[in-house]
């Protein structure tokens, strides 16, 4: 069934009546943190728009309203306009609050007398809340008066509660026992819901049935992780229902704002600015179904998605679309690519993992040729797995290693030379010398249970030398000796060389581990013609061919780079 509603915003200044709390609801349970939370929250957001959670009544009569649900915060606010009222009496207070069981509480709380604060639980609590009131409204240093007129202020222009008032006909107490179960409250989303099913807008019942069957079908849709994450890098553990993201993509909110009800004002205004509801609800679902259609389309999907993983806001791309052709469309995504990678071809060949300021720069550029990678295959419906990705904690990593940093630990150094230990074992079956890299195992296996740094770092380097080719170490930070990995946590597999990551990837793999298809192929030595592989090293080789992949005559990321400054 669905319950017709009023529903706008009120000042706390404009609430009027007298609020019925029946039996169903237990009493006032707010503790003093919360009072003080509360009055802080309003005191710091100043002269900004403030929202409180929705108070939801049904009407019993003229000026007579069943609270349904909000009486813990509707009884601090009548607790603090009372205190206010008591230090200047033309402060109005507008709303009083009557019990069907505990009558005794409406006259304690129009007189708070301390002598009685302990006759019962709800005496207790209304007490201690009006005593943190009045001691946050006396602290020292602050003039009273001043912040009394200030809030007063506030109440009445900037904080703000969301009237929810349901049908006479609405089930009181089912409606407060699916509010309350987990305490789950009112959303953005929820409440742009009840504005379409809410009295005097127009929609037919029809309709609104309507709205509710493609409503659901949203939600279904959302619920898949790779439309998700295809749209935001938010995780949907931030939102109660996913539908909310698209009414937040419509208002345009700002992952930081905090005005809590932003996205529901949004809806509010629009619909004041005479747009009726039911042209307002074709519009959402029209939105989203250009996200959707974005989604099937691969050369889109791609274009799009790396474009949000890398922090452009979708709402941005959806203004900038407006009014292309389907070509136009795409190759305005090349040209934002190309814009927010920012970088020519030299300065590719002159990132250094070394500056702080390359690091994000190589992880974006790494990112699209992954991107890339995937969506130029051919006669595949293969899609780049933003879900995974973003489900990862990916980082920036060295290919081969040469440093010791982060070794500090002792097991740690234990670990690193187990795992290298394995590779001079193959390295020296198929060595026409061995006789030194078995001298190098035994010299592990004498030192390895009381390792000191300064012996570990000797055989570090002795390792590494037997692992490298012998050549100039410049590469070490440059971005062909980089990948996006996820085992940064592990200081021993950090700091190892390629084979040992090679073999940790080829363990990874087996299990089915979700590795970027760049990762992968850099450590099966794809890029590298058969004529110059050697598995235990990245050479020159190597690297001059995973470059290439990415900025060669055929390079896949070649589109995306700006003509070189004359």
């Amino acid at each position: 069934m669905i319950e017709k509603a009023v529903l706008e915003p009120k000042l706390i200044n404009k609430i009027k009546g007298d609020f019925y709390i029946p039996a169903y609801q237990r009493g006032y349970r707010w503790e003093k943190e919360h009072v003080a939370m509360l009055l802080n929250d309003i005191w710091k957001n100043g002269d900004k728009n403030y929202s409180l959670q929705p108070v939801v009544v049904k009407k019993l009569k003229d000026d007579t309203y069943e609270l349904i649900d909000g009486q813990q915060r509707t009884t601090t606010l009548y607790l603090i306009l009372k205190y206010m009222k008591q230090v200047l009496p033309f402060i109005e207070l507008n709303f009083s609050l009557t019990y069907e069981t505990r009558k005794k509480s409406s006259t304690f709380l129009k007189d708070i007398d301390e002598k009685l604060k302990d006759d019962n639980i709800d005496f207790y609590h209304i007490y201690n809340a009006y005593k943190a009131i009045e001691e946050w409204f006396n602290e020292e240093g602050e003039d009273k008066n001043l912040k009394v007129i200030n809030l007063y202020k506030y109440f009445g222009e900037r904080v703000k509660v969301i009237w929810y008032e349901v049908d006479n006909n609405t089930n009181a107490t089912n409606l407060f026992t699916r509010l309350n179960i987990g305490k789950i409250p009112l959303t953005n989303a929820e409440l742009v819901k009840a504005l379409f099913l809410s009295k005097d807008n127009g929609i037919t019942y029809e309709k609104q049935l309507e709205i509710s069957t493609t409503w659901d079908s949203i939600e279904k849709d959302l619920q898949n992780n790779k439309l998700w994450y295809f749209l935001t890098n938010q995780s949907p553990k931030l939102f109660a229902t996913r539908i909310e993201l698209i009414f937040n993509l419509m208002a345009n909110k700002k992952v930081n704002e905090k005005e809590s009800f932003f996205t529901f004002y949004y809806f509010i205004d629009q619909i004041k600015s005479e747009k009726s509801s039911l042209e307002l609800w074709q519009n959402i679902v029209s939105y989203f179904l250009t996200l959707k259609e974005w989604f099937e389309k691969r050369d889109i999907y791609h274009k799009v998605g790396y474009l949000v993983a890398i922090g452009k806001p979708i709402q941005e791309i959806i203004i900038e679309s407006q009014g292309k052709t389907k070509t136009e469309f795409e190759n305005g995504l090349d040209d934002a690519i190309r814009e927010k990678l920012s970088l020519t071809l030299s300065d590719v060949r002159e990132l250094s993992y070394e500056k702080a300021k390359d690091k994000s720069k190589i992880e974006d550029f790494l990112l699209l040729h992954n991107v890339e990678t995937i969506r130029l295959l051919k006669d595949t419906s293969q899609f780049y797995s933003f879900d995974n990705h973003k489900s990862n904690k990916w980082s920036l990593e060295h290919i081969h290693a040469q440093q010791s940093m982060g070794l500090n630990k002792k097991e740690d150094q234990q670990e690193w030379l187990n795992l290298h230990k394995t590779s001079l074992q193959n390295l020296a079956l198929k060595s026409s010398e061995p006789q030194s890299i078995n001298l190098l195992i035994t010299e592990i296996d004498n030192n390895i249970e009381n390792i000191t740094k300064a012996i570990f770092d000797d055989i570090f380097h002795k390792v590494f030398n037997l692992l490298s080719e012998k050549e100039d170490r410049d590469y070490i930070d440059a971005i062909s000796n980089m990948a996006l990995l996820s085992i940064s946590s592990n200081a021993a597999l950090n700091n190892a060389t390629f084979d040992v990551k090679r073999n940790k990837i080829i363990e990874l793999d087996k299990e089915g581990a979700y590795i970027p298809i760049c990762t992968k192929r850099v450590f099966f030595k794809y890029y590298t013609e058969s004529k110059d592989h050697q598995l235990q090293f990245w050479g020159a080789k190597d690297r001059e061919a995973y470059l290439d992949s990415m900025i060669g005559e055929k390079g896949n990321l070649l589109n995306y780079l700006k003509t070189e400054k004359a």
